[in-house]
């Protein structure tokens, strides 16, 4: 739309919904879903502010606050509060976007939304951080609640943030409830909530391998990225299963090599510490190579797991994936893979049926961690706490049943040759989009002309 500045990411990963809707029979049999695409494609509401701070030296500081309150028709707002220079709201809208039908794919109660500000965490004191917090909040406050809209945290906002945050909304509103998720154990926080994403994102992929009829996580050799909560929990997890972990990464560069279970807790030190991989003094096994992502330097790869931020594998490492014998791609991050590169996963998915490599979006293969997000909602509701065998269990059957979602949504919908595996991007996609649309319409949402 030419009145419209443009939102590259926005654009992007609306661009990617409208193709897989567009490229399956749900149009041709539902014409009417034209419409609801047209109505869920803008936001309910989009909150914007300014958020004033002082830092340690009493100078005045300024940031740009958002939220994004995209869609409420399954349930309250949900999703993350990113803190990053970066930060704009083109990719609040795309995260926002994203949420919905990830949201969606876990079964539970929960809309879409996202948040977050132009604040860099980096190199800021813990003094500086609560203010920040507290400023940001006393703004958020007046659009949030138990029953309305539910942040958590995201790039920037952990454990801290988190504490901060809910404190201030706790002071401002004088209401103690479940307002955020991610909270401490102590106050309303559910248990496996830091390791939901990367355990999730493990456990979906391990029912990619067994329909493929690739076996189990053992022996698997697994090249991730990032090393944040996300990509140290899944590499945990795919070293308890008996895979072998050959990368991580940050935005400085990538460790290459076995990974192992002492180099991962010494990473998360130094990332609770707001530390880059430059300070980490790796053993022998492992190589650093500054200012590189690690997919063309892991060297032979059964499974990539991106998982560190947007658009982090481009056309050319899908290929050089490819060559390097990677049969399974699944994101841990939101919108991980450019759109170049899902277009080679996907062509070659379909030239080589089944000994292709297989993809998953992070829509889909990383819904754990608002998955228990929306766990903790319930627990919150009923001011309970659950065990962390019963958090893990519940989070299981949600992985399972996003992947068996998507699958028999791609089979339904989407026309494929013999032999070839379903397209869990395009599955995944119509049966997010597909659920919602529903919701919308039995709301009022949006209506057809009978």
């Amino acid at each position: 739309m030419s009145n419209l500045p443009s939102e590259p990411e926005f654009e992007q990963a609306y661009n990617e919904l409208a193709s897989s809707l567009e490229n399956s029979t749900l149009f041709e049999k539902f014409p009417e879903y034209r419409t609801a695409l047209k109505v869920a494609s803008i936001p309910e509401r989009v909150l914007q502010f300014r958020i004033v701070w002082e830092d340690d030296a009493g100078q005045l500081q300024v940031n740009r606050g958002y939220r994004v309150q995209f869609n409420s028709a399954l349930g309250p707002y949900k999703g993350g509060l990113r803190l990053h220079p970066s930060v704009n709201l083109s990719i609040l809208k795309f995260l926002g976007f994203e949420q919905i039908f990830k949201n969606a794919l876990t079964g539970l109660m929960m809309g879409g939304g996202k948040g977050g500000a132009d604040f860099d965490p980096k190199g800021k004191s813990d003094s500086e951080i609560r203010r920040f917090c507290v400023a940001f909040m006393k703004e958020l406050a007046r659009y949030i609640g138990a029953n309305t809209d539910v942040p958590a945290g995201d790039i920037g906002v952990g454990g801290r943030e988190i504490g901060y945050l809910f404190g201030a909304y706790r002071k401002e509103r004088n209401k103690f409830e479940g307002v955020l998720t991610g909270k401490g154990l102590d106050w309303g926080g559910s248990l496996i909530r830091p390791e939901a994403t990367g355990y999730g994102l493990v456990y979906y992929v391990g029912h990619m391998l067994e329909y493929a009829g690739a076996g189990s996580w053992a022996g698997k050799r697994v090249a991730i990225s990032g090393s944040g909560n996300v990509a140290q929990y899944a590499a945990l997890k795919c070293i308890e299963l008996g895979a072998t972990v050959v990368s991580l990464s940050d935005s400085q560069g990538a460790l290459v090599g076995e990974v192992k279970a002492s180099d991962i807790e010494a990473i998360g030190q130094l990332k609770i510490d707001r530390k880059s991989l430059t300070a980490y003094e790796a053993s022998e096994n492992l190589k650093y190579i500054p200012g590189a992502r690690p997919w063309l330097h892991a060297g032979q790869v059964d499974v990539a797991l991106p998982s560190a931020t947007q658009n982090e594998v481009s056309k050319e490492e899908a290929e050089g994936l490819i060559a390097a014998g990677c049969k399974f791609v699944a994101e841990g991050s939101n919108m991980g893979c450019t759109q170049g590169a899902i277009d080679v996963f996907e062509a070659v998915r379909k030239e080589k049926k089944g000994e292709a490599v297989w993809y998953a979006p992070g829509k889909a293969a990383n819904c754990g961690g608002v998955a228990v997000s929306g766990l903790e909602m319930g627990q919150n509701s009923q001011r309970l706490a659950w065990t962390r065998e019963e958090v893990d269990e519940k989070l299981k059957v949600i992985m399972k049943n996003a992947f068996d979602l998507g699958l028999s949504t791609a089979k339904e919908y989407v026309k494929a040759a013999e032999g070839e595996l379903p397209s869990l991007v395009d599955g995944s996609n119509i049966a997010g989009f597909v659920k919602v649309a529903r919701a919308m319409h039995d709301q009022g949402d949006w209506w057809s002309k009978a």
